[in-house]
């Protein structure tokens, strides 16, 4: 019968059988870490191609919307130029009727005061009842009185503040635009890191890219998690 083995012997075994199981878990641990990286890359790839289209649209959003300011403000000054314009017209006439009425030149002013248009005239006519010839208190004339309001002169008022309340959206529009192109620019960085981990021969250099990698990833979530999805 053969003898046993020497203590020597065992401790050879017992040697080689660590070194056989220690190079088993390196290698498992090493043929983990593309698995690692390939499911990092897919995510940032998803997540990257959200942000991409998202900024995509809210970048189209913010040229609609100053475009559209831009064309309101154009109506908008258009119809405040013809508030102006009648209230120019109107006051000429009423100076022509003016210095006709004090010249006791009643026909002539009746003339002047028959060319008032609607607007003007109803101004004109509460200007009179305000008896402006021997009330000091009396305003300045009918453009000064509330009941005038040139055509155009209120619409031009709503157009303004809808100008302004487009800008102001466009603006916003093209924050958040800006917001995701920045998360986008840090999921490329993962990429990146995640992309050149794998030309590097030790394993915990490897392992140290992708936990940076997993950082940023989860940075630039937290970031697109707090913006307002495409419009």
């Amino acid at each position: 019968m053969p003898e046993g083995l020497s203590p020597i012997e065992v401790g050879k075994e017992l040697e080689e059988h660590a070194k056989h199981g220690a190079a088993h878990v390196e290698d498992r641990a090493s043929a983990l870490l593309p698995i690692a990286e390939a499911v990092v890359l897919s995510i940032v790839a998803i997540v990257a191609a959200w942000s991409g289209f998202s900024a995509a649209k809210w970048s189209t959003k913010s040229s609609l919307d100053l475009a559209k300011a831009s064309a309101t403000r154009s109506k908008a000054n258009r119809d405040y130029q013809e508030a102006l314009t009648y209230t120019v017209g109107g006051a000429t006439l009423f100076n022509a009727w003016f210095g006709a009425y004090i010249s006791g030149k009643r026909h002539e002013a009746e003339v002047a005061a028959r060319r008032f248009l609607p607007s003007y005239r109803v101004a004109w006519e509460a200007w009179m009842a305000t008896h402006p010839f021997t009330n000091p208190n009396a305003p300045s004339g009918p453009a000064s009185m509330p009941q005038y309001h040139a055509p155009g002169q209120a619409q031009s008022v709503v157009l303004d503040a809808q100008a302004t309340a487009q800008y102001d959206d466009g603006e916003k529009a093209a924050e958040h635009g800006d917001d995701y192109i920045r998360a986008t620019v840090i999921l490329a960085s993962v990429l990146f890191i995640i992309g050149i981990s794998s030309h590097f021969p030790s394993r915990g250099i490897r392992i140290g890219l992708i936990s940076l990698g997993v950082v940023l990833l989860i940075v630039a979530g937290i970031d697109i998690a707090s913006l307002p999805g495409p419009p």
